[in-house]
């Protein structure tokens, strides 16, 4: 999927690390010609629990078509009954002509933790907030939110359809960009992974953009899904991808 669609930038979550230094998003990036970024999460225990391997790591990572010239790990923060090392990470990626703030993230996915999910938009849209400056590029934000999009959290980190988690930062979800008749469920129980939980399609992945800069930099032209289907009868993920393709200027 990944070499059919040419990305510029992927946003991954749950991704696997070895304790002997193999890292998925290294062999992807390099099956990719791509450069990478990793941020391992601080608490694995939860994964490593559900798959029997306790050396195993876990994390977000970053795969780039320009160099990663700075990158940063926020932590997420939650109660101790949810608290399973959830993170954000940040790429500063530096193209030939200006950076591109990037950052992706997963929340928790506790179906009655919205509260906890809020807080986590609250401390990534001040994340996004710290690392954002110094570009005329719009901040692009991918993840597993494990939200619906009329949510608080959802609402909150857009910061256009209530106040924003942070006074004047606005994060459009670029799903507003797609065609009206669309498939829009990113955990879709055609998937028989998704299927296997017995909870209904939903839209939960996500890109969020700001502001177009300058002449239009970064304005979304066109979202879709990806990698909704099975491949040799095969299913690349228990989601779907989001797709957007963002104006260049």
């Amino acid at each position: 999927m990944a070499r059919e669609l040419c990305p510029d930038v992927v946003g991954l979550q749950e991704v696997w690390a070895g304790d002997d230094g193999e890292n998925l998003a290294e062999w992807l990036a390099g099956e990719l010609g791509l450069h990478w970024a990793w941020g391992p999460s601080p608490a694995p225990e939860r994964w490593q629990r559900r798959i029997g391997d306790p050396s195993v790591g876990i994390g977000n990572a970053v795969l780039s078509r320009w160099p990663v010239a700075d990158q940063a790990v926020l932590p997420l923060p939650a109660p101790t009954d949810v608290a399973d090392g959830r993170l954000a990470l940040y790429a500063r990626l530096a193209t030939p002509s200006y950076d591109i703030p990037f950052f992706t993230t997963h929340l928790t996915s506790a179906l009655h933790a919205s509260a906890v999910r809020c807080r986590h938009v609250g401390a990534l849209a001040e994340f996004v907030a710290e690392y954002r400056g110094g570009t005329p590029f719009p901040p692009v934000v991918t993840g597993d939110f494990n939200a619906l999009p009329d949510s608080d959290e959802i609402r909150l980190f857009g910061g256009y359809r209530t106040a924003p988690a942070v006074p004047g930062q606005v994060l459009y979800d670029t799903w507003e960009y797609a065609e009206p008749n669309a498939p829009s469920a990113t955990w879709d129980t055609s998937n028989p992974y998704a299927a296997a939980v017995l909870a209904p399609s939903a839209r939960i992945d996500y890109i969020h953009a700001g502001p177009p800069g300058p002449g239009g930099l970064g304005h979304v032209r066109g979202v879709r899904r990806a990698g909704d289907g099975p491949v040799d009868g095969v299913w690349p993920s228990g989601h779907a991808a989001v797709v957007a393709d963002l104006s260049v200027g």
